[in-house]
């Protein structure tokens, strides 16, 4: 069957239906939808006038707290605090939302710059606390010990909190279908436990959805949708209601649901690493409604019953690969030991057998099959290899159904109905194939998955199918399939096999063991030196950033820092990491960064190789020497000159004086950077040596003393290093204050605050949830500046302000409030941070008023 535009009428048109932009909500609540930077309504649902008392086109543009009461806007901004980032749904309960009264359930989200908020009654249950009772049934969970136990129990705690007529655990197949694996119903239902549902009974953007929003709700199928208003906006785009809770139900779904005899249902997702593994599929068969808060309990159920499954099926999962490994470790022992040739793996194909779960197994090499077990004749397998090269079979490659992608296959499916593919070569050419035996099995579906569907009342839409009486089916031609763990065991063989044993295959016995000797120790020297550089150049990388301006400084400082690492690094492997000429280095890092200046770098005293092991740590020292004098020293100007001294003490140790003269007069840093670090305390944590700095007015002095381990003396001069450009970058957060207090009642919102403010690079930042407490920290030491939360539960912060004004400190207020809230007359122009506030915003603010309070002074 066709539709009017010629497209065919099957089970994937449900596939296409936007169910994200149905443009409704179910009318158990309102919806309101707000613009995130003026915070005026874009959106209403037309059932809100039963909410509040106003047409859904009157509240369009309107502001929020000319709706709502400034306590509800104020909530409303704290608790999207923790909802701006990712898909995250912020609730608040028992919110009063007008002056009428009005107490609901509000959940919010933000999607793109939108606000959407979503309100619902509020029930009162004093008995309902969310974590005392998902403890409890976490606790009764984990008491048992099967999967099937473990699910049984799940489903049964499920329905207790939320008083379904019936609760089933989903669980998605390979292909999309799922089946009801556990079941808790009331008395007298007919039991669903067992059966399978086609995979296009939960559409492709349905599991999407789910995998996004952990619970989905429908408390009445019947119910009539409230429309929102406008539909579309200025552009032409319907709200986007993914996160939304009160999105409207499909008319498809809706069908579907009533073909069941459901007219409620809930649904919890069921995430494995992040993807859909099932649901807890809730079934009531008169209207019903469970409250905001007994919901959120359910879906904390849900995450944490997700959890556990996930560690519980991971537990199971390890030992059989462990299992596998062990038995793997033991036959690759084996065979590293042996001839390595082709009688070699053939002689130990039961072995590898063992490794997974078969009935049979081939092994194809340089165009020579063997066979084992239940497995194809020698001309399928041949044919079967062809059809593998053709596709350029090169990673692990499953099927538990040979032949639906390999019709050919269906001709040995009694004997091998699945396989699993290990190839042995690159290219591809050489193969070792896992067969397993058919298994006929019987199908519960619930209703005919293939039976034949109409266009029905929604256009050229799917009509669901009407009948879930039992059909069996009788599956031929499939082996059971190949699950993750043994697609596992078979990778970790199959780089075994082509990179231990296969590329040894031609040395000799004295060659094999001599190779293996230069891998062990090559790899675990390389692995010793990638890890010190990968950590020094972590640690110059988090620390130059502290320094710079902009990205431009940042990448020239850092820029040069790596420079002079990998110079010193050429110059160490030029010689087969051997030592390197100290001399060499100084005329490299003077040459590439001074250029014409280079002269001006004078060098005496017999010339010292330094040990690889050192010689990162000396260059880096040179190379902050060599920057600061350029920047800062004797060769800012065209006049002054360096020179460095080298002398070996009795005891061997190298002591280099370095001395600046003609430059500019000398003032000693206000502040140690990263390259005044490195400078003054490198050298004596790395290499236990000694430096010392003297910052003579005349020009700068230091002396560093390296011990004798890491000296040795040079037989002649070494040659030029690589070209480099270097600088450094010593801003420090230049305007910031140092000491910052923050005072808010809300802790999480603290803490995010405390954790923006230390990124700008303030020291100290002390919080207070109340006045008393503010009032004693700001006595006890007052800060240079401070964050006040206007709204402190039952006061205010504005005694805190009064105070801090007396001192002279600067501060700005946070508020979840509008422009119109009361502020006394002395702090009506005082500075006003709005909530949610992000990290530039409040930089800003602090930026600012600091400044503005450095002028007045």
């Amino acid at each position: 069957m066709q539709t009017d535009n010629g497209t065919a009428v099957d089970l994937t048109n449900c596939d296409r239906e936007p169910i994200h932009l149905i443009g409704a909500v179910q009318p158990f609540g309102f919806l309101l939808a707000v613009s995130s930077s003026g915070w005026c309504v874009t959106r209403a649902s037309r059932n809100v006038v039963g909410w509040l008392g106003v047409e859904a086109t009157d509240l369009l543009g309107r502001p929020l707290d000319q709706i709502f009461t400034p306590d509800a806007v104020h909530t409303i901004r704290g608790q999207l605090q923790s909802a701006v980032m990712g898909d995250t749904v912020a609730r608040a309960f028992g919110v009063v939302l007008t002056g009428g009264g009005l107490r609901c359930d509000v959940a919010l989200h933000v999607i793109g710059d939108t606000v959407v908020i979503e309100g619902e009654p509020c029930v009162d249950d004093p008995a309902t606390n969310a974590g005392a009772m998902v403890r409890g049934m976490m606790a009764r969970l984990q008491q048992t010990s099967a999967l099937r136990t473990f699910y049984r129990v799940a489903a049964r705690e499920m329905r207790a909190i939320t008083g379904f007529d019936r609760v089933m655990i989903y669980r998605f197949d390979h292909d999309g279908s799922g089946e009801v694996i556990a079941e808790s119903a009331r008395s007298g239902l007919e039991s669903y436990l067992g059966l399978h549902y086609p995979a296009s009974d939960i559409p492709r953007q349905a599991r999407i959805l789910y995998e996004r929003n952990w619970l989905r709700i429908i408390p009445d199928v019947n119910a009539a949708p409230a429309a929102i208003e406008p539909q579309l906006d200025s552009e032409g785009h319907a709200l986007d209601l993914s996160m939304s809770i009160l999105r409207s139900v499909s008319p498809v779904h809706v069908e579907y649901l009533q073909n069941m005899g459901v007219a409620a249902s809930m649904s919890v997702s069921i995430l494995r690493q992040g993807k859909l593994w099932g649901l807890f599929a809730c079934h009531h068969y008169t209207p019903h409604h469970v409250s905001f808060a007994l919901r959120t309990a359910a879906e904390l159920f849900g995450q944490m019953f997700s959890l556990l499954m996930e560690s519980r099926e991971r537990d199971n999962e390890s030992a059989s690969e462990a299992r596998a490994q062990k038995l793997h470790h033991q036959l690759i022992t084996v065979m590293a030991a042996e001839a390595i040739q082709f009688e070699s793996i053939v002689t130990h194909l039961d072995d590898l057998a063992d490794l997974l779960a078969c009935d049979g197994i081939g092994i194809w090499i340089n165009d020579r099959p063997t066979l084992k077990g239940l497995a194809p004749d020698e001309a399928q397998f041949a044919k079967l290899i062809a059809f593998l090269a053709d596709r350029n079979i090169s990673e692990i490659f499953a099927r538990h159904d040979i032949g639906a992608e390999y019709p050919p296959g269906r001709a040995f499916a009694d004997r091998a109905a699945g396989m699993m593919v290990v190839p042995l070569s690159r290219p591809a050419r050489d193969y070792l194939v896992f067969f397993r035996r058919e298994i006929a099995r019987n199908v519960d579906w619930a209703g005919d998955p293939s039976k034949p569907v109409t266009s029905g009342p929604h256009g050229a839409r799917l009509t669901p199918r009407k009948s879930f009486e039992l059909w069996r089916e009788t599956v031929s031609g499939q082996s059971p399939p190949w699950l993750p763990v043994e697609c596992r065991i078979a990778e970790s063989l199959r780089v075994s096999l082509l990179e231990v044993i296969l590329r040894l295959s031609d040395l000799t016995e004295t060659e094999r063991r001599r190779a293996q000797e230069r891998q062990q120790l090559l790899i675990a020297e390389l692995n010793h030196r990638v890890r010190n550089i990968l950590g020094l150049i972590r640690g110059v990388i988090t620390q130059s950033k502290d320094s710079a301006t902009n990205v431009e400084s940042f990448t020239k400082v850092l820029g040069g820092r790596i420079h002079a690492l990998a110079m010193a690094h050429d110059q160490i492997t030029a010689d087969n990491w051997g030592p390197a000429s100290f001399r060499g280095l100084i005329n490299a890092e003077a040459g590439a960064y001074l250029a014409g200046k280079a002269d001006r770098v004078v060098i005496s005293g017999p010339d010292v190789l330094i040990e690889p092991q050192a010689f990162t740590t000396v260059a880096l020292v040179i190379h902050e020497m060599i920057t600061n004098s350029a920047k800062y020293g004797a060769l800012s100007d065209n006049h002054g000159r360096v020179e460095i001294a080298t002398a070996l003490d009795a005891l061997g140790r190298l002591t280099i004086d370095w001395s600046e003269h003609g430059g500019p007069p000398v003032k000693p840093p206000t502040r140690r950077g990263f390259g005044s670090t490195v400078i003054e305390r490198s050298i004596h944590h790395d290499l236990k040596g000694d430096a010392h700095l003297e910052f003579a007015v005349a020009g700068l002095r230091a002396s560093f003393t390296i011990p004798a381990a890491y000296v040795r003396a040079a037989r002649g001069e070494a040659g030029d290093g690589a070209e480099t450009t270097a600088a450094v970058s010593n801003r420090d957060t230049v305007g910031m204050p140092k000491d910052v207090l923050v005072v808010e009642d809300n802790m999480i919102i603290a803490l995010d605050a405390e954790d923006i403010i230390r990124k700008f690079g303030v020291v100290t930042v002390r919080t207070a949830s109340g006045v008393a407490q503010a009032l004693r920290e700001i006595s006890d030491h007052p800060p240079e500046f401070a964050v006040l939360d206007v709204n402190l539960g039952t006061e205010t912060s504005f005694e805190i302000a009064k105070r801090l004004a007396e001192i002279g400190v600067p501060f700005v207020f946070a508020t979840g409030y509008g422009e119109q809230v009361a502020f006394p007359p002395e702090f009506s122009d005082a500075p006003k941070l709005r909530k949610p506030y992000s990290i530039d915003s409040l930089r800003e603010a602090v930026e600012r008023w600091t400044d503005a309070a450095e002028r007045n002074r």
